[in-house]
C-alpha cells in the first residue's frame, strides 16, 4: 500500500543507517537503526505509522541534500 507521507526508503545494513524520502522530497537518514526495526517497517501496513511510532524522535538523524 503506497503512504500517503513516506515515498521511499532504503537500508545499509552494514552502517544501520535508514533514509527516507518524504513526499515533500525531502531525505532524511537515521542513524543506529536495529535490522529488526527497518524489518518491521517495510512489514508494517502504514509505514507513515510506524515511522511515527518506532522511529520519529528515537534516532539520531541528518537532513541530506534534496534530490533533483
Amino acid at each position: 500500500m503506497p503512504s500517503t507521507v513516506i515515498r521511499r526508503f532504503s537500508y545499509d545494513a552494514h552502517s544501520q543507517r535508514l533514509v527516507i524520502e518524504f513526499l515533500s522530497g525531502r531525505r532524511y537518514a537515521y542513524i543506529d537503526v536495529p535490522p529488526d526495526v527497518y524489518s518491521a517497517m517495510r512489514r508494517a501496513h502504514s509505514r507513515g505509522s510506524y515511522f511515527n511510532a518506532c522511529i520519529r524522535d528515537r534516532y539520531s538523524h541528518e537532513r541530506l541534500e534534496d534530490q533533483a
